[in-house]
């Protein structure tokens, strides 16, 4: 819908996510916000499946660590959709890797070009492949 291919075809999309009140709420239940930049330029497009997968993969290691560092409350947002699985079946309830799964920032009605600006990170839409793509993930903390 609107332009995003994974709209009801990932489990960790849109419509497969709360409301934007309920988002709200969800926010509200944290104190600290890491804003992890992560810039990386491709050679090839279709490289960009497995190297988000890559880094989505890594980023969820992140939010273990923190969470044993003793902040039992914290939740990671993906810098992409969530790629954990290759065949996402769709549907949050159909999810087959429910406890990794994570949707992105903007999934959740974040405006990530807004935020991380406001906070001096650099971020534009891109014209082509040629230019390097800035990426956030955003790691939440009680």
């Amino acid at each position: 819908m609107f332009g995003c291919p994974s709209y009801g075809k990932n489990g960790a999309c849109p419509p497969s996510v709360p409301s934007i009140a309920e988002c709200r709420e969800f926010f509200s239940e944290y104190e600290h916000i890491a804003v992890i930049h992560i810039p990386q330029k491709l050679d090839d497009p279709e490289d960009r499946e497995e190297w988000g997968r890559e880094i989505n993969a890594g980023l969820l290691r992140a939010e273990r660590a923190v969470f044993l560092s003793e902040n039992h409350k914290a939740f990671l947002l993906f810098m992409d959709e969530c790629r954990v699985c290759e065949d996402c079946p769709g549907t949050r309830i159909e999810c087959k890797n429910p406890r990794l799964s994570r949707p992105c920032p903007e999934g959740l009605g974040v405006d990530v070009f807004a935020t991380v600006r406001k906070l001096g990170f650099p971020i534009e839409v891109l014209a082509d492949y040629e230019q390097t793509m800035n990426r956030y993930s955003f790691l939440m903390v009680e």
